[in-house]
């Protein structure tokens, strides 16, 4: 009888939304804005998940990850509206902000480095200040991926979040993607406090 409930846990309703931010478009590939969406199509890949259904103006697959029913997300509305795709499943699943992670770039962190926190406000990043508006909370965990700061002060912030990585910057921010997911799944695993200490 156990192992029947142990499996309804697994098959039932959605209990976290994993949502990787960025820009839908092949001109936005491999920016550095778009950081979210390809940690999401990385932790995609592991749990052997496709990203193409259409849902919640989001590219969504589920997935089991730490044996949470999650649904990973990369919301096609652009950046500056991501609030609409993360508010619009929350509803739906009614999931408490508590339970939507969400993973983008950070200009205030060096090339690589990561980010855990519970929560915060947003930090320029305006998926971020998206999703806090929509919400009107602020207290949903995120990991952070940083993305360097602008090349000099008078560079244009727009120009900058939205170049590419060199194949080299990228080697690096390809082992950034693997701890994020590391942190991805001891957050979802409820153990946030490790995640901060294994990956700040």
């Amino acid at each position: 009888m156990g192992l029947f409930t142990r499996k309804k846990e697994t098959t039932g309703s959605i209990e976290w939304l994993i949502v990787g931010l960025g820009n839908p478009g092949s001109q936005y590939e491999r920016t550095r804005h778009n950081c979210g969406w390809l940690t999401a199509d990385k932790l995609a890949e592991k749990y052997n998940v496709k990203l193409k259904k259409l849902k919640f103006k989001s590219l969504c697959g589920e997935a089991v990850i730490s044996n949470k029913k999650c649904l990973i997300m990369k919301p096609t509305t652009m950046m500056n509206n991501s609030g609409q795709a993360v508010v619009e499943a929350m509803n739906f699943y009614k999931i408490p902000i508590e339970n939507v992670l969400v993973i983008c770039d950070d200009i205030s962190l060096d090339l690589g480095k990561i980010r855990v926190r519970r929560k915060g406000s947003d930090g320029g990043q305006k998926g971020l200040r998206s999703i806090i508006y929509l919400s009107g909370q602020d207290t949903f965990p995120r990991v952070k991926i940083g993305i360097g700061a602008k090349p000099n002060p008078e560079y244009d912030l727009a120009a900058w979040v939205l170049s590419r990585f060199t194949d080299k910057e990228f080697s690096v921010m390809n082992e950034a993607f693997d701890k994020a997911i590391t942190g991805v799944e001891l957050i979802v695993d409820g153990r946030i406090d490790e995640a901060m200490n294994k990956l700040n």
